[in-house]
């Protein structure tokens, strides 16, 4: 399997002088998804958790809705990138057929390729869960999933998705070139250890832009947390999909956009004199 980082030379310029030196980055690779020999989508992406990408790839996308759905998965390494070669159980490969399209996206493309406004604009599911988180656990994922980026803290150059449980933490995380491949790369891994979204916060060290929320809602999530802001398109979806959407997160707190109902302040106990 590839390396999903490399190490290469460079100048450094630091207090008025040049100095040489190495310096470790994260690699890029063209990766293709295909169902039944048909090509579907081309994706630059971190070349690691390639199964995780395939599956949640094809979750968040609509085009399987449970992992069975996929009867086979090849992973085929080619000089100028990797296919994910994937076939499909019935009825659901004769519903790609009629479904299928062809894009080509760049780094971080979340909408690339989309052939109508209704494709774009489409309506996620309703997510009902009466989940509730203290600010202080979101605080507490939130500085536990900066400490897992083993790929980020070696570059200070990817996108890190995790996924956060009250009582168990962070689950699982996934780290990409892109932040939608790192959401899906997520959606995969949970998918393939059998966990659904219910009862859990995504936590994203993106901005929060409107297909992050509807890849959110494919997989269940009732929490979204993001480090940067969110767009308003993706406040008025997550507004639709009932989930909260939390976001400017940093060391200092975060803000709440919808759902607030899910965010609860931890009550004091109160002794009688």
């Amino acid at each position: 399997m590839l390396d999903p980082t490399s190490r290469v030379e460079r100048k450094s310029w630091r207090a008025g002088g040049l100095a040489g030196g190495e310096r470790t980055i994260p690699e890029e690779t063209a990766v293709a998804f295909t169902y039944n020999g048909s090509s579907y989508a081309v994706m630059m992406a971190t070349p690691q958790d390639l199964e995780d990408f395939a599956l949640g790839f094809s979750l968040t996308e609509g085009i399987v809705q449970s992992p069975g759905e996929i009867e086979s998965l090849e992973i085929i390494e080619e000089s100028i990138g990797v296919e994910l070669r994937m076939r499909l159980t019935e009825p659901h490969a004769t519903a790609f057929r009629d479904r299928r399209r062809y894009l080509a996206g760049p780094t971080g493309c979340g909408l690339c390729g989309i052939e109508t406004l209704s494709e774009a604009m489409r309506v996620p599911t309703v997510i009902a869960d009466d989940a509730s988180f203290t600010p202080k656990g979101i605080m507490a994922a939130l500085d536990a999933l900066y400490g897992l980026q083993a790929i980020n803290q070696m570059t200070q150059a990817v996108h890190g998705a995790a996924f956060y449980r009250k009582g168990e933490g962070i689950v699982a995380l996934r780290e990409d070139v892109g932040r939608h491949n790192a959401l899906d790369k997520l959606a995969g891994a949970l998918a393939r250890k059998g966990v659904s979204g219910r009862g859990g916060v995504v936590i994203l060290t993106s901005r929060l832009s409107v297909e992050l929320v509807q890849k959110a809602a494919a997989f269940g999530i009732p929490v979204l947390v993001a480090v940067s802001a969110p767009t308003a398109l993706a406040v008025r979806t997550a507004e639709g999909a009932g989930i909260t959407l939390v976001a400017i997160a940093r060391n200092d707190g975060f803000e709440i956009f919808t759902h607030p109902q899910r965010i609860k302040e931890e009550q004091s106990a109160h002794v009688d004199a």
